[in-house]
């Protein structure tokens, strides 16, 4: 039985990872639909909370059919990271997760995310106030360590645990790999594997099909798994997982038609949560990866991400299914 506070899975829990500009309500409603166990909102700078950013307090907005939800927030300085905690709390999500793991460099550079990283003994304080702050569950994400000379993450676990983490999620890459690379499970399976951890290991990295996720549950034991960009204009691979962890089978591809169908869908979705603007400029990488499959599909791939028109974006889907779909 998978376990965080309220929260309980009786299964190897599938979790979407938070992403910005991605993990918003109306791409958190399809993956749970398609069987996300635990989902998380983009990443919500204390700073901007503290502060009442109207776009930052946004991010905070949960719905019923979503549950259950994880606000993850990140900064570096400690005081505004327990006051922002105390905000997300109020909010009502199941859990308060903390952002140890974010490798890009405006935010690294300066100790957050995974800047946190090269300075455990903070990392370690900020996190036993935060857990003695809020009432709810806190969790943490992170990575190996800063880089290949600095693996630092048995130690961050143990001493993670230690000041009242309730689960720890680990990419298994290095801040300095960023993405690139191979995700490292070996690490991941140590830090599952050491008699002391007595929480949930939440593995995160490369997942992304069928096979693998069961490789790296068979493999290395972990409690859970957390997927991220795999999920891209595929949220229905938590639907494939799940099947393939229950039967041994693999879906069938979905279709051409039904691909187009759930764009127009998670489009329409979009608009409506984040406007006209946003909502077609953070649909292009999702539009991207729905029909990155399709043959000799490059000019009409360029047409649709780069259109400004809600009415031709969707006359070009249109387009995909008489092109491409099935007759």
């Amino acid at each position: 039985m998978f376990k965080i506070g309220k929260i309980e899975i009786p299964d190897t829990p599938l979790l979407l990872a938070p992403m910005e500009n991605m993990t918003e309500p109306s791409f958190r409603s399809l993956c749970k639909y398609y069987g996300a166990d635990l989902m998380y909102t983009e990443f919500v700078a204390s700073e901007a909370l503290i502060r009442n950013i109207d776009k930052t307090f946004k991010k905070l907005k949960i719905f019923a059919e979503e549950r259950p939800v994880g606000i993850q927030i990140y900064g570096h300085n400690i005081d505004s990271m327990v006051e922002a905690a105390k905000i997300a709390a109020e909010a009502k999500p199941e859990l308060v997760d903390i952002n140890y793991g974010c490798p890009v460099k405006k935010i690294a550079k300066r100790g957050a995310g995974a800047g946190m990283l090269q300075d455990i003994p903070k990392m370690v304080e900020m996190t036993s106030k935060i857990v003695k702050a809020v009432d709810l569950p806190v969790t943490v994400k992170t990575r190996l360590g800063w880089d290949y000379d600095s693996l630092v993450i048995e130690e961050v676990a143990e001493r993670l645990q230690d000041v009242g983490i309730q689960a720890l999620a680990i990419h298994g890459r290095t801040r300095n790999q960023f993405y690139k690379g191979k995700a490292d499970w070996t690490l991941i399976g140590k830090v599952k594997n050491n008699p002391r951890i007595k929480i949930p290991i939440i593995g995160n990295g490369d997942i992304d099909s069928p096979q693998k996720a069961k490789q790296m549950i068979d493999q290395y034991g972990v409690d859970a798994l957390m997927i991220g960009r795999a999920t891209f204009g595929k949220p229905y691979l938590f639907k494939e997982i799940k099947h393939f962890l229950k039967t041994g089978e693999i879906l069938p591809e979905m279709s051409v038609n039904e691909k187009v169908e759930l764009a127009k869908l998670h489009f329409s979705k979009s608009l409506e949560w984040k406007g006209d603007k946003r909502g077609i400029f953070e649909m292009r990488q999702h539009f991207s990866n729905y029909f990155k499959s399709l043959y000799d599909f490059k000019k009409t791939r360029i047409r649709l991400v780069t259109c400004t028109d809600i009415t031709e974006i969707y006359n070009i889907l249109e387009e995909i299914k008489t092109n491409w779909g099935e007759k």
